[in-house]
């Protein structure tokens, strides 16, 4: 470890005198457990050397399910992949020690030993094509496998003997101790110890952690270094190996086999094994294995009835307790001996101690100071240009932030950056030297970090075990071995990242159990702890209180200090402005400008891309003279929003938001991405509920009802992306348009679609399209005759002009200001300001789920305080016109 690692550690632990690193590890519950379970196995071993054989061959059976069972936990419980083809790994198994030991003279040891390493190697190439594949795609390969593996012993001919199988299969002998089914009972016993053993320590290890993190998130995963192709192949081959080590044994115990014991059923009964014993935990195989193997025993004397009581047993179980008998167990004891929380004055305490590591944060052990730089970086997604040969730079030791109206190809960018996208054209150099097209992990390795802006933390490991996995940088070292997660250094090293970067809580809690707030601070710790050149992050701040949006602003300035290239996506131009360096303007995937950031607030071209601009021309067709008049005051509201706070269960998105649209009025409802905007307009349609005030319609309360009464009540949305049904036509698009007007009669419902196609003659030329198939701009116009179509009272549109290109966006803002003029009330949101402010009676703006500033359409394009809502800081004058 380098010194300045170890000084790091070493200010943790000065800073938390009372938490050691190896207090602060997770580590097992005691020896009880293991104890527990050696105790088990030695009394089924002792029996097996007591009872007579009908027992014995009992014994043997639960404990070859159990052993099918752990290599499937390593798959389901670890990976959280489903595999309903293991009877064709267990199969081949059985049918090589069968074959070798009858027909070609091996020994039982020798060809046992062969069939596991035939079952390995067919797992991973199986896991090759099949985890490309998720959910049922994956069922139904592995059931396909199953089916093959089958039929191949079916038509096998001498080698497999067909259909009669393989007989006179005998197995080992334990000298003169054991011979016969005893033998192969104890084989069996030492068998899934040891299998039980090395399911343990690949749990605790980093293949284990990377396999859950492969689980959790696997974008995630890669952008620590993990290839989650290779855990996926490893741990489908070590599951396939367990099932052919069983079947191996499998083979002598029933002295013949034939391709009927191998069936999809048998494939169920090892999923069973696990799901009833508690998928994930280490005793879970051995629990489920005893009450499927058991289970039918104790119940023989119900003759015919056997298998309902069976049935119905296994469903009470399932259902009643969905992480099986071992997981209610484990869920037990953590509730009996958890941790008390800790104390209000101790967590105070903690939090100034880290405030003030993270902002004297000593240099991160990284290579050398090194700069990524995009030349000509271009993408392209379903014809339309995404971004276009983009060139710039994030220079070493400096905060570089992104910035660009919403739709610019901000995430594209940073996608390609990070290696999630493949650019299309252009390069990436880091330091000067090329970075391969491999892949995610590849750049990580390389040393490119990221967050994102929907945290990704792997929610089933502790805080600090995610730390110290993204230490590994993907090179996970021994399977079985333990000491990359639970050595004291590496711990020691995570907490220390960990305080430096402002978490004071608990490092053996849940990372799925965190706060909003720590959960940023933890994935920025992840990403540092890969020891990165660069570190890029997609709105961090995003659901932070001002408070700690400042602490942020502190921790990003103490990482760029300590030599790393900061690249930041966000939307806080308040944040934006003052932790910069340096700032790059994009619009539309192009560049359009970069420098400090004053200069960037008072660029006349940037000010345009996210205000929008309007020339005289467009504005007098806009505003014809006897629409603008100050008559609307007078007007009865017709929508109402009091005092609204909301949020998505971290700190509220808006705060105490009032706005009001009156009959017959469009309002416009701007500010900067992030501001809330999208938030509002979803509680005003029922898909979110506020926290605390009220929204009303005619006087009636909405905040109770779901969205489908309120659009049957008139208040219809127009969703931000449009979303439009794509497997639809058109005319079944604006069909179910008219779903909350009710069961209309033949006749309105063909003149509303007339209507339609009056308004927007593009839509009738393509009725019979998929919806899918539309441009953006006619898919946005059939958004809005779908909505138009249950002739709404008030029509919500978020984001119309999105996406599209100018010329389509004035003729949208024609349409609308047409629309405008016939009858329904509108709320408008929109990133083209002074477009929306050239068709609107009256507007607001959001700053931060605030409102900052509200007043006529004329009064908010004068208004300073607009500019300074999408720029930060003061601007000097409203939209440009």
């Amino acid at each position: 470890m380098s010194d300045s690692r170890l000084s790091l550690a070493a200010r943790a632990q000065a800073l938390h005198p009372g938490t050691s690193a190896s207090a602060s590890a997770p580590r097992s519950r005691g020896p009880w457990p293991g104890v527990a379970l050696a105790a088990v196995l030695l009394a089924a071993a002792f029996a097996a050397c007591s009872v007579n054989g009908y027992f014995v061959v009992v014994l043997a059976g639960v404990a070859l399910l159990a052993i099918c069972g752990v290599g499937l936990n390593l798959l389901l419980g670890l990976m959280g992949q489903v595999s309903f083809g293991h009877a064709a790994f267990y199969a081949i198994g059985a049918y090589a020690v069968a074959i070798l030991t009858t027909q070609s003279g091996w020994n039982f040891w020798a060809a046992w030993a062969l069939g596991a390493g035939v079952s390995a190697a067919a797992g991973a190439l199986l896991a090759l094509p099949a985890l490309r594949v998720r959910g049922p795609g994956l069922a139904m390969v592995t059931i396909a496998f199953g089916f093959v593996i089958e039929q191949s012993a079916v038509e096998g001919g001498d080698l497999t003997g067909g259909q009669n199988g393989i007989m006179n299969v005998f197995g080992p002998a334990l000298g003169s101790f054991a011979d016969g089914e005893r033998a192969i009972a104890l084989v069996a016993l030492a068998t899934l110890a040891v299998a039980l053993v090395l399911y343990s320590l690949v749990a605790r290890g980093t293949w284990g952690a990377a396999m859950r993190a492969v689980r959790d998130s696997e974008t995630a995963s890669a952008s620590i270094g993990v290839n989650a192709l290779a855990v996926k192949t490893v741990a489908f081959a070590f599951s396939a190996a367990l099932a052919g080590l069983a079947g191996g044994l499998f083979a002598p115990l029933q002295g013949m086999v034939t391709p009927g014991m191998f069936s999809f059923s048998q494939s169920i009964l090892f999923v069973l094994v696990v799901m009833i014993g508690g998928a994930g935990s280490v005793a879970g195989p051995l629990v489920g294995a005893a009450v499927v193997g058991l289970l039918p025993e104790l119940l023989a004397g119900l003759e015919n009835l056997r298998l309902l009581c069976f049935g119905v047993l296994l469903l009470v179980v399932l259902w009643s307790a969905p992480d099986g008998v071992a997981g209610v167990a484990v869920a037990l004891a953590r509730r009996l001996f958890s941790r008390a929380p800790a104390k209000p004055a101790e967590a105070a305490a903690a939090r100034d101690q880290d405030t003030v590591a993270a902002q004297s944060l000593e240099p991160l052990a990284i290579e050398a100071r090194r700069a990524l730089a995009a030349q000509g970086l271009s993408m392209t997604f379903d014809g339309v240009k995404a971004v276009s040969d983009l060139s710039f730079e994030l220079p070493a030791a400096r905060v570089t932030s992104l910035i660009g109206p919403n739709g610019a190809g901000k995430s594209t960018v940073l996608n390609m950056l990070s290696g999630f996208y493949r650019p299309q054209t252009g390069t990436r150099t880091l330091g000067g030297a090329r970075l391969a097209g491999g892949g995610a992990f590849e750049s990580a390795r390389a040393g490119v970090a990221r967050t994102y802006q929907t945290s990704q933390l792997f929610g089933s490991l502790s805080v600090l075990d995610n730390v110290a996995l993204a230490l590994t940088r993907g090179r996970l070292g021994a399977l079985f071995g333990t000491t990359r997660m639970q050595g004291d250094a590496p711990r020691a090293e995570a907490l220390a990242l960990l305080r430096a970067c402002g978490y004071h809580g608990d490092a053996n809690a849940q990372a799925a159990s965190l706060a909003h707030v720590d959960r940023r601070l933890v994935e920025i710790a992840r990403a540092l702890a890969t020891r990165p050149a660069v570190l890029l992050l997609d709105e961090p701040a995003a659901g932070l209180s001002s408070e700690d949006k400042v602490r942020l602003g502190a921790l990003l300035r103490a990482i760029a200090d300590s030599g790393v290239a900061v690249g930041l996506v966000e939307h806080d131009m308040s944040l934006v402005m003052g932790v910069s360096d340096r700032i790059v303007v994009i619009d539309a995937g192009r560049f359009l400008a970069q420098g400090e950031p004053a200069a960037i607030r008072a660029n006349n071209a940037v000010r345009e891309a996210y205000l929008g601009t309007t020339n005289d021309d467009t504005l007098h067709a806009l505003r014809p003279a006897h629409a603008r008049t100050a008559d609307g005051d007078a007007a009865r509201e017709v929508l109402g929003v009091g005092n609204v706070t909301t949020g998505y269960g971290a700190a509220p998105v808006l705060h105490d938001v009032s706005v009001q649209v009156r009959e017959g009025e469009l309002v416009a409802l701007l500010g900067a991405n992030g501001a809330g905007k999208s938030t509002l307009m979803r509680a005003l349609a029922g898909l979110h509920r506020p926290v605390a005030g009220g929204v009303t319609f005619d006087g009636r309360d909405l905040t109770r009802l779901d969205a489908a009464h309120i659009a049957a009540l008139g208040v219809v949305l127009v969703p931000e992306g449009r979303q439009v049904f794509p497997e639809l036509s058109v005319l079944d698009n604006l069909k179910l348009g008219a779903f909350p007007s009710g069961r209309l009669p033949r006749g309105e419902l063909e003149a509303r679609i007339e209507s339609m196609f009056a308004r927007y003659p593009r839509l009738r030329e393509r009725q019979h399209r998929r919806a899918g198939l539309l441009s953006g701009g006619e898919q946005q116009m059939l958004a809005i005759a779908r909505a138009l179509m249950s002739k709404p009272r008030v029509l919500l549109l978020d984001e119309p002009s999105l996406g599209l290109a100018p010329k389509v966006i004035a003729e949208l803002f024609a349409s609308l200001d047409d629309l405008r003029r016939e009858s329904p009330s509108m709320l408008l949101v929109d990133q083209m300001a002074a477009m929306a402010l050239a068709i609107a009676d009256r507007g607001y703006v959001l700053e931060e789920g605030r409102v900052s500033a509200s007043g006529t359409a004329a009064e908010l394009a004068a208004d300073p305080k607009l500019s300074a809502a999408y720029l930060g800081g003061h601007a000097d004058a409203g939209v440009p016109a």
